[in-house]
């Protein structure tokens, strides 16, 4: 359950990520709260996934979740693109994710 809740957490860091950019500097209120809602949610996960996962563990595949996401959604949404070696580089990312996953005990 704790790896539910930790990629949970991680897809809220990709909304809470994306809506700064929607924000416009936190200038309009509706993306504001939206994604300042997000931003508590994302924490408030990962700490309840990290009372039982290892911290190191827990906050790699957190902020991975939250760096592969963003990084698509900001190509496909935002039309902000990606080389093909950007695109080599976040599949390692998800690779070192997946690996973390498979290799933990928990």
């Amino acid at each position: 359950m704790s790896w539910f809740i930790l990629i949970i957490a991680g897809l809220f860091e990709v909304g809470w990520a994306i809506g700064l950019k929607y924000t416009e500097g936190f200038s309009r209120p509706i993306p504001s709260v939206l994604t300042l809602v997000s931003m508590v949610v994302s924490v408030v996960l990962l700490g309840i996934a990290m009372r039982t996962l290892p911290v190191g563990t827990s906050y790699a595949v957190w902020t991975g979740i939250g760096i592969v996401g963003t990084a698509i959604l900001g190509a496909v949404l935002l039309k902000e693109g990606l080389s093909p070696g950007q695109w080599i580089c976040v599949a390692l990312i998800l690779g070192g994710i997946a690996g973390l996953k498979m290799l933990s005990p928990h």
